[in-house]
């Protein structure tokens, strides 16, 4: 899988997008990544000021990587139209 995701709702939307095709539930990526479910819950749905260290848990916890790579000349509109 790769995504572009340029906003919290967008990282949101592939977090749960992976549990979802993982068959997991919030609260079965509570118990495998240590985080909360109500904050699971929270970044599913965009809410901003996540700590970059909660996503990388929950990252790893679903098998994904996070990539950094330059910007492509697409509009972040553009990009939110995927989602």
């Amino acid at each position: 899988m790769n995504q572009a995701a340029r906003t919290p709702k967008q990282i949101g939307t592939i977090i749960q997008r992976q549990r979802r095709a993982k068959k997991l539930t919030q609260s079965a990526l509570a118990d495998l990544s240590g985080i909360r479910q109500e904050k699971i819950s929270m970044i599913e749905t965009g809410s901003p000021g996540t700590r970059i260290e909660t996503i990388c848990l929950l990252l790893a916890a679903l098998d994904l990587d996070l990539s950094m790579v330059s910007r492509s000349k697409g509009s972040a509109k553009d990009i939110e139209d995927i989602f």
